[in-house]
């Protein structure tokens, strides 16, 4: 990496840091400069613009989101022992990438799905791409016999989402000690609901 990619790449951290305190909308140029010892000149010529760098740090946290919930699960057999591994890390990943304020996709999906632009497609992208993903994830579970053939896979995945969302909700806001593990158990009533039954197979 050279001296022009690491430096972008502190940017990137500390941006994406704050963005999950404080939101992507509030990412200030001024605080982000001091933050990484430049000049707000120096930080533009990196970005050219506030927009470019939300959009950067989007996609920034959607690559580390694919690296430590996505890859490392697609290492396991298709199926269930897969779609597992997706939801643990899923539940588990702004603490695995030591986001203090929570999931900047989250977060940005509130603050600009009513606002048309670029940052907003960009979030809508980002979690369709997750959508798609755990629908071939439970497709593939389906296809092994693990789950039944008539699984609406959308309404899974639906549900998945909101296992996740209320989630967030009650670890960061509400301080439930116990939000993870009511999710894993959401997660299991679900699996449960659409397994193959032995008067099934």
């Amino acid at each position: 990496m050279g001296k022009g990619e690491h430096t972008r790449q502190a940017i990137l951290d500390e941006a994406l840091s704050m963005a999950s305190c404080i939101g992507l909308g509030s990412l200030s140029i001024g605080v982000l400069a001091e933050r990484t010892h430049m000049s707000k000149s120096g930080l533009f010529a990196h970005f050219g613009s506030k927009e470019e760098l939300q959009l950067a740090v989007l996609r920034e946290s959607q690559q580390r989101f694919a690296e430590v919930v996505v890859r490392p699960a697609l290492r396991l057999p298709r199926g269930l022992a897969r779609l597992r591994a997706i939801v643990v890390n899923w539940l588990d990943w702004t603490r695995t990438c030591n986001l203090p304020g929570g999931c900047v996709i989250n977060a940005a999906a509130a603050e600009f799905d009513d606002q048309p632009g670029p940052l907003r497609d960009e979030v809508r992208n980002g979690l369709l791409a997750l959508r798609r993903t755990l629908a071939e994830t439970v497709t593939k579970a389906v296809a092994t016999g693990e789950l039944r053939a008539d699984t609406d896979v959308e309404q899974f995945v639906f549900e998945l989402n909101g296992i996740y969302q209320v989630t967030q909700q009650s670890r960061r806001l509400l301080n439930d000690l116990d939000a993870d593990r009511r999710a894993l158990a959401a997660f299991d009533r679900l699996i449960r609901d659409n397994a193959v039954t032995e008067e099934g197979k």
